[in-house]
């Protein structure tokens, strides 16, 4: 089990990049996670826009149709203040509300092998949990000041009741 810690956060806005998608798509050859970061990266949106911590590159799962079966939303970006209109540039905001979260920390790797990894961890241990996800908005942090894809670690945080 990944280490785990409880923390409770303000509400945030997030923009950047985003598509919309499904864990049983993403298994498979079309998933479309890899080209939303190839995306984030070609597109310089830190630079675009005033950030909070312009270090911190969020990747929030949020519009969940149902539960982490169904359909959902991914914004890759920063942290904003307030909410941001730029449908014209292409980068979308999403509100994530104020919530209790469960965050998780990946062991370290290669970043696509350790996320992917935590995410199944994530998933079976809340299928017997006694915390109950309430799918507003999870996100993953990574810090690209250290980043280094071949040896990181990320946060997942995880919105419970």
């Amino acid at each position: 089990m990944m280490n785990t810690y409880f923390v409770q956060k303000p509400k945030m806005t997030l923009a950047g990049v985003s598509i919309r998608t499904t864990n049983e798509v993403e298994i498979g050859p079309d998933g479309g996670l890899s080209r939303l970061w190839e995306t984030y990266f070609q597109s310089n949106i830190a630079g675009q826009m005033d950030t909070v911590k312009p270090e911190y590159i969020y990747a929030l799962y949020t519009d969940y149709e149902s539960d982490a079966s169904g359909a959902y939303t991914v914004v890759i970006g920063h942290e904003v203040a307030g909410e941001r209109h730029l449908a014209d540039s292409g980068i979308v905001s999403a509100a994530v509300p104020e919530s209790k979260y469960m965050v998780f920390t990946t062991k370290k790797g290669p970043v696509f092998e350790v996320v992917s990894q935590a995410w199944g961890e994530i998933w079976t241990y809340f299928k017997g949990s006694t915390e109950i996800r309430t799918y507003t908005g999870d996100f993953e942090i990574y810090d690209s000041r250290n980043f280094d894809p071949a040896n990181t670690q990320v946060e997942i945080y995880i919105a419970i009741e």
